[in-house]
């Protein structure tokens, strides 16, 4: 939708044998391998239009290969070849052709739309969604064939589409126009047989109907039921956990054309399906994994000579469709303490992980997205879920020490302000807890001094001034949490005058207490009753580190 966003998971394309080192001995400015390859493409063999075209996909890889090629108006030498009579040289046309988009950046994806890749895109999408209803292969060609041509073209179109719209509002205007829909759903409606080809589909419609009003129109009761079957969908492959969860992404770009009776139960179970994926630990998977690996690996060469043996080893590439834009090419280096030192080295299993990567940030991305929201801050169904579910991935992230990056400070305040208008004390307790949380995460880094004072000034002003005890308490707790170890905690302490302010609360505090005591039940009494306690005991723990040395010289 042209907006920028971490670039995703892009794809290591089709490499002939030998082209590096053509590519290489194609250096020299008199020998430029882009004029050449462009010229090919126009070859009356679909063999060498097809070896063109996957020639081009390789150098596209490389940025400083781009320019020579846009300088060739490969887009338009490039684009007519989406339609080739030849499947081999359609596959191997998009596949560059999502190179050049994946690697030359949003001003080249608008290049190529305002060059018209579109109209043959589109054209392409459309006969292949036909091909796949009407399964034109006879079954006597399908078994001739080591590959699903039609499926293939279409993956490669689809992750097309995709980035060009990621980057460019004319190119989604035209998918909305083209009634490209129904081919996209079409695509994830293969998820039981082609769980990949269902995931860039999946990937293109999260991006196309993220503030895509004008789509809405299209999305009809059918659609949607599409869109549940697969969100539903049984397999527990981490693929599909993946496929699941971007479903439900899009479920939520859609939510205005959900019934206001049905929003709740829908918005249930997408935090399910979210629940879901980020409660698996991605440090043991890629673990686990690694093992599956090596024990494939160990059975596939019993038998084998030792050359062979070492071919199976070389074969080994680190990624293919999932590869992450920021993995060096090549093989990972050891010994640099990064994660993937720990995956696998095989395609299959790394698949596994990167997918279940994938889904767990993608969950994470969209339940900030709706915490922060400003369709729905006023809903207390919505702020209960969304808060809740908030709450409980950051318990989860913070017990397994993993970085709470993808929630940025403006979205954390935004979600408090919602949150702390609201009138219901259990997304007010959801809000000091989640703030408890991120704070207590801060305390433990470096020069984090400063945000965990605003953090502090907040939680106290909670305490403080919330009408309901319980609340209050909650803010408390965060408080205690935040504030009960680390230097920078120490020193924000200190400048926001903590101790202070909970001594002078103290009998404040015990006083609601007492006169509270018929407004709650018994058991959030028993809770407030040890916030009391703990409020006492922090105090102690205050006033012993203001006797320090560190903390009095500090103060003076």
């Amino acid at each position: 939708m042209g907006k920028s966003r971490g670039r995703r998971f892009r794809q290591v394309p089709f490499s002939p044998a030998g082209l590096e080192q053509r590519c290489h001995e194609g250096d020299d400015p008199d020998e430029e391998p882009a004029a050449e390859l462009l010229e090919k493409v126009q070859h009356p063999s679909a063999e060498v239009r097809e070896y063109a075209c996957a020639s081009i996909s390789k150098l596209l890889q490389e940025q400083q290969a781009i320019p020579a090629f846009l300088q060739r108006d490969v887009v338009r030498c490039l684009g007519p070849l989406l339609m080739d009579y030849s499947l081999a040289v359609r596959e191997t046309a998009a596949g560059a052709l999502r190179n050049l988009s994946a690697c030359g950046g949003f001003e080249v994806c608008d290049d190529m739309v305002s060059k018209d890749i579109m109209t043959p895109l589109v054209a392409l999408l459309k006969e292949c969604s036909t091909g796949l209803d009407a399964n034109q292969l006879s079954p006597e060609k399908r078994i001739e064939m080591d590959k699903n041509y039609i499926e293939d073209i279409a993956n490669e179109a689809i992750n097309l589409l995709w980035n060009v719209c990621e980057c460019s509002s004319t190119a989604v205007h035209i998918f909305n126009k083209e009634g490209c829909l129904e081919a996209v759903l079409l695509y994830m409606k293969k998820f039981s047989t082609n769980v990949d080809l269902a995931i860039s589909a999946a990937n293109c419609l999260q991006a196309v109907t993220e503030d895509n009003p004008d789509l809405l129109y299209s999305f009809n009761a059918s659609s949607q039921q599409v869109l549940e079957t697969v969100m539903l969908c049984p397999e527990s492959t981490m693929k599909h956990i993946l496929l699941r969860t971007l479903t439900a992404g899009i479920i939520w770009n859609i939510k205005g054309t959900i019934p206001p009776g049905s929003l709740g139960s829908m918005i249930n179970a997408i935090l399910k399906i979210f629940s879901e994926s980020l409660a698996i630990d991605a440090g043991e998977t890629i673990i686990r994994m690694k093992e599956a690996e090596k024990n494939r690996l160990k059975l596939a060469v019993e038998g084998e000579t030792e050359e062979n043996m070492s071919d199976v080893t070389e074969n080994c590439v680190l990624s293919e469709d999932y590869d992450l834009e920021e993995m060096p090419k090549g093989k990972v280096k050891k010994g640099e303490n990064d994660i993937f030192d720990f995956l696998p080295p095989d395609q299959r299993e790394l698949k596994e992980v990167t997918a279940l990567l994938m889904a767990q940030q993608t969950a994470l991305e969209i339940i900030v997205n709706m915490c922060c929201s400003e369709e729905l801050p006023t809903d207390t169904e919505f702020l209960e879920a969304v808060t809740s579910a908030l709450r409980a991935v950051l318990q989860t992230m913070a017990s397994k020490n993993i970085s709470q990056q993808s929630v940025t400070p403006e979205q954390l305040w935004t979600l408090c302000e919602a949150g702390m208008n609201s009138s219901s004390a259990s997304v007010k307790v959801n809000i000091v807890s989640i703030l408890g949380i991120s704070g207590s995460i801060l305390a433990k880094g470096q020069d984090t001094a400063e945000k965990l004072k605003v953090i502090g000034k907040f939680l106290l002003e909670v305490a403080m001034k919330e009408s309901s005890l319980v609340v209050a308490g909650e803010a408390l707790d965060a408080l205690f949490d935040v504030f009960a170890d680390g230097k920078e905690a120490e020193k924000a302490a200190v400048e926001i005058r903590l101790l202070p302010a909970l001594k002078e609360f103290q009998p404040v505090f015990k006083m609601r207490m007492r006169k509270g005591k018929g407004k709650y039940s018994t058991d959030q009494l028993c809770v407030l009753d040890n916030v009391k306690m703990n409020l006492r005991r922090f105090i102690a723990y205050q006033e012993t580190l203001g006797k320090s040395p560190t903390c009095n010289n500090e103060e003076l």
